[in-house]
């Protein structure tokens, strides 16, 4: 009993162990808010002394500060690794505010300027027989035409996109699958202008077929199917393998397996690749500019005549010049930005639905 009470007194002239790097104090949680707010002040007044005219300059200055300040006072606080990872900390935020902030600002200018002659009668109404530097018109003939253009361009491409994506990761070996995937590699980049080329020598001059929203959707398919290939063949991908061999095992076949098991795994994924690509070719001008051309009445026929999509309505209103035509040109930005963001909510309720149900 004596020689563990001894055991426990504290031993005279003994050191406490000196403080290491996992030891030392850390900066609180409060600490990068007011680094933030103390930078945000020093870039300010930085930028107002030197002159800058510029919001954004004062922004990037204020950016460098928020770095330098994190790493300088996480070096004498804590220790030099910890401050290494409040620099990757704070560059990575840094890049997400210079990302999101002109973001931001695009959607914010657009809503300002476009709400001023949005209405049900902009909705409602084409632009027949009004001037274009007159007030007045609407932009129901552009809308009608991006509907039914991005529509047959999806029907077309969503199905060939898919079914490729397939073949690459179930089926696809060898020089052929190596191909393929060239191709689609190289289809990602080109230019919407090249797309509707190839269709106006193709459909327009060898077949001879007049102006029409299906021509302009098949240039836009063009546009759209290299994406949906690549978005669902990374989707597919990531489904289990065990998936795929416990359905096998039971006898399942192959194509059964991939039609029940893989795709209802992968459709969230597949349903967002198919609305980006929807999304870049909504905003296409170029192939409806050649293929389409554009009119100022309503067409409600896209396999004849002339249309008109909101891409194209944008830069003739533009083109005027007018006030009035500025502002019909920033309500049909803001249309667009909705058309994208109810296609997007449209198929994330759709992947949801359909989505495999987990748990009880």
């Amino acid at each position: 009993m004596s020689h563990a009470l001894q055991d426990q007194r504290p031993v005279r002239g003994r050191k406490s162990a000196a403080p290491t790097s996992l030891t030392r104090g850390g900066l609180p949680r409060w600490a990068p808010a007011a680094i933030a707010a103390v930078s945000l002040a020093l870039g300010t007044g930085i930028g107002a002394v030197a002159g800058l005219d510029s919001k954004m300059q004062w922004g990037l200055i204020a950016a460098a500060l928020f770095v330098v300040i994190t790493y300088t006072a996480s070096t004498i606080v804590e220790n030099a690794r910890q401050a290494k990872d409040r620099v990757a900390t704070s560059v990575v935020w840094v890049c997400f505010v210079l990302a999101v902030v002109p973001l931001f600002s695009l959607i914010w200018v657009t809503i300002v300027r476009g709400i001023k002659v949005l209405d049900a009668y902009f909705l409602s109404h084409s632009m027949a027989g009004v001037a274009g530097i007159e007030p007045g018109g609407g932009v129901y003939h552009a809308l009608l035409g991006t509907i039914e253009q991005v529509l047959l361009a999806t029907v077309i491409a969503a199905p060939i996109g898919l079914l490729t994506a397939v073949y690459l990761v179930e089926y696809g070996r060898g020089a052929l699958a190596r191909a393929v995937t060239f191709f689609v590699d190289v289809m990602t980049g080109i230019p919407s202008i090249v797309a509707g080329l190839f269709i106006l020598t193709t459909w327009t001059l060898m077949l001879e077929q007049g102006p029409s929203g299906f021509a302009g959707s098949l240039a836009l398919s063009i546009l759209m199917m290299p994406v949906v290939v690549r978005s669902t063949e990374e989707m597919l991908k990531l489904v289990p393998n065990e998936l795929r061999e416990a359905s096998l095992a039971l006898g399942v076949p192959k194509w059964r397996t991939i039609l029940k098991v893989v795709l209802p795994t992968a459709i969230g994924g597949i349903a967002t690749g198919v609305m980006l690509a929807v999304a870049r070719i909504t905003g296409e001008t170029a192939p409806i500019m050649l293929l389409v051309f554009g009119s100022q009445l309503i067409n409600g026929n896209p396999f004849e005549g002339a249309q008109s999509s909101l891409p194209l309505y944008i830069w003739e209103q533009y083109k005027v010049g007018s006030a009035d035509s500025f502002d019909r040109a920033w309500a049909a930005a803001l249309v667009l930005i909705a058309f994208v963001m109810i296609l997007n909510l449209v198929a994330r309720g759709i992947a949801r639905w359909k989505a495999p149900k987990t748990g009880r």
